[in-house]
């Protein structure tokens, strides 16, 4: 447990992650001397065509993982020797460990989102769900409902297409679920059980509603990817109406749990990742 480790992040505009400081704050109580640095695309004047030299640079450099972010988790696959059966369902990869050379991906916020969601609401209604988003994240949050046990799932993207491509993506790996579209939330919000929100909508950079508040109603679940802030106007609305809600800080600090593990190859302390998560204060 006492061996170091040296993990990036890559991705763009992530001046303001807060993954450094949750890893090596976890990597400190652990022992482990714990280096997490990030590769700002955006800032170091790079783009995804630079990434077979990134990875290859982190690998002469020793590194023994990285984190991937935005807008790197679907280009950074075919650079990869492998990858696991979850970042291949989902077609992105958020993860990647370094060993001997050879690289591996794997996708945790598929399973980030899931534990938080059963921490958050363990006795959740998952009759019907309503996902507002189809990109990357959208991909990992709702393999991570059908894993929960989402009866239906009914995406609805901006771009009807991403949205009828993952639903059938989807549908190969749960042939006993209802997995459909809906161009407009207001065309299905009638019967949802619970709203899962998979959108930009609602961060500092694009406040506002990702939906009419009025398609709302107490006896639904809402549950929120966005972590800044962690009281999107969304759930600050389901709140208001009695809605459960599960805000973003779950998926950010489960799927750096799932990572670390990877990275170090044993057990980190979730509870005391996500009480050094809450004390960052990310609002």
């Amino acid at each position: 447990m006492g061996t170091s480790r040296l993990i990036g992040l890559i991705g763009e505009g992530i001046g303001q992650s807060k993954s450094p400081a949750l890893h090596e704050t976890e990597g400190a109580a652990l022992g482990i001397p714990y280096v997490y640095r990030l590769v700002d695309l955006h800032a170091l004047g790079l783009n995804v065509g630079h990434l077979p030299d990134i990875l290859d640079g982190m690998k002469r450099l020793g590194f023994d993982g990285t984190n991937v972010t935005h807008p790197a988790k679907q280009a950074i696959i075919p650079l990869l020797d492998e990858i696991d059966e979850d970042a291949a369902a989902i077609g992105a990869v958020n993860t990647v460990r370094i060993e001997n050379g050879r690289t591996k991906g794997y996708n945790t916020d598929c399973s980030g989102f899931a534990e938080g969601f059963r921490r958050g609401i363990p006795d959740a209604d998952l009759t019907h769900v309503v996902q507002l988003g189809a990109g990357g994240a959208g991909a990992a949050t709702a393999r991570a409902m059908l894993k929960l046990g989402a009866q239906r799932l009914t995406l609805v993207d901006a771009d009807p297409a991403r949205a009828t491509a993952l639903a059938a993506r989807l549908a190969t790996g749960y042939p006993d679920r209802t997995i459909d579209v809906a161009g407009d939330p207001a065309q299905v919000m009638g019967d949802a059980t619970g709203l899962v929100h998979a959108t930009p909508t609602g961060m500092a950079a694009h406040p506002g509603l990702p939906l009419s508040a009025d398609l709302l109603r107490p006896d639904i679940w809402v549950a929120e990817i966005v972590y800044f802030p962690l009281e999107t106007e969304l759930l600050r609305v389901a709140r208001s109406i009695g809605c459960r809600t599960v805000d973003g800080g779950g998926m950010a600090v489960f799927q750096a749990v799932a990572a670390m593990e990877i990275f170090i190859g044993a057990p980190v302390d979730a509870d005391r990742m996500l009480a050094s998560f809450q004390a960052m204060g990310v609002d």
